[in-house]
């Protein structure tokens, strides 16, 4: 069965940095195209940052390039979220999503995704 679990979440001040963390378990992440999506209270769902299995492609909303990177580490089986610079607009719940549909690239929509973590709460105030 397909399971994540998303850490890394909380309070910071704008300017602030955080590290999210999307662990797999049951299932080899690397086969998998990721992506981390967010949603504010309010707002509709959006695609932050997206990498591929096949192709290393990588790819990020246009509202937080230059600010935020997305990695791998197949070692530990885990998909990061670096957030630097943040800002309060940056404040919402983060997913993350999994797909084996796409044959190259990514994608910041949700549908191809079929697989969703639980989500974590990012905070940034003052």
């Amino acid at each position: 069965q397909v399971q994540f679990v998303e850490s890394g979440g909380g309070l910071v001040q704008p300017g602030g940095s955080l590290r999210l963390s999307c662990a797999a378990s049951g299932f080899t992440l690397d086969h998998y195209t990721i992506a981390w999506f967010r949603q504010a209270p309010g707002k509709e769902r959006e695609g932050v940052s997206c990498i591929s299995s096949r192709d290393r492609t990588i790819m990020y909303g246009d509202s937080v390039k230059g600010r935020f990177t997305i990695s791998r580490d197949n070692a530990k089986n885990t998909v990061y979220l670096q957030m630097n610079s943040l800002r309060p607009e940056d404040t919402a719940v983060y997913y993350c999503a999994a797909t084996l549909l796409l044959f190259k690239g990514c994608a910041l929509s949700e549908p191809p995704y079929n697989y969703w973590g639980q989500g974590t709460q990012v905070t940034v105030s003052s």
